[in-house]
C-alpha cells in the first residue's frame, strides 16, 4: 500500500472532480462528470454500481509508462479474480496534460474497490449506483473544507 504525501486533500480532490473521465462502448466515446448524472452509460451498460479505477501514478506521482502497464495488468487480474465486469476508460486533466488509462467497473461492492485503491496507491476513484449522480470517493480523511464538495466522499 502506498503512503500518500498530499499537501493539501482539498486541491487534490477538486482536480479529480474537474478531471474528464470517458468509456469507449460501441466505438463511441462517453463522458462522465463528478456530480453529474451518468444516463448515457447507465442506458448502455445495465448495472446496479458502477466505478472507475486506475492503477496509474500511485500516490499521485507520476511514473514511467511501464510502471504503469504492469500496475494496470496486475489491477486487470485483481478484476477478474472478483469476476467484475471490466470496460478500458481514461480520466485526463480538463487541458489535456495529463491522461491515465483505467476502467469502468461494474457491480464490484464499494468495500472491495476500496481495497483495490488502497492496494494500488490511489487516492480516489470514481463510484456511484445506478440512477444517483457521479461521485469521487477519496481515500484519506476529510479535510475542514470537505462539505463544500458536493458528490465528494472521505474515507479515512
Amino acid at each position: 500500500m502506498q503512503e500518500f504525501q498530499i499537501v493539501d486533500a482539498t486541491d487534490l480532490a477538486r482536480a479529480y472532480a474537474a478531471a474528464d473521465y470517458a468509456v469507449e462502448l460501441d466505438g463511441r466515446t462517453v463522458a462522465l462528470r463528478v456530480g453529474e448524472f451518468a444516463t448515457e452509460l447507465e442506458s448502455s451498460l445495465t448495472a446496479r454500481r458502477y466505478a472507475f479505477i486506475t492503477a496509474w501514478n500511485p500516490a499521485s506521482s507520476p511514473r514511467a509508462g511501464r510502471e504503469n502497464e504492469v500496475a494496470d495488468g496486475q489491477l486487470r487480474e485483481r478484476l477478474d479474480g472478483h469476476g467484475a465486469k471490466r470496460i478500458p476508460a481514461w480520466a485526463q486533466a480538463p487541458d489535456g496534460r495529463w491522461r491515465e488509462q483505467g476502467w469502468m467497473v461494474l457491480d464490484l461492492p464499494a468495500g472491495d474497490l476500496d481495497t483495490l485503491a488502497r492496494d494500488f496507491g490511489q487516492a480516489g476513484t470514481l463510484q456511484w449506483a445506478r440512477g444517483e449522480p457521479v461521485c469521487l470517493r477519496m481515500m484519506m480523511a476529510a479535510p475542514m473544507q470537505a462539505a463544500e464538495m458536493p458528490c465528494v466522499d472521505w474515507v479515512e
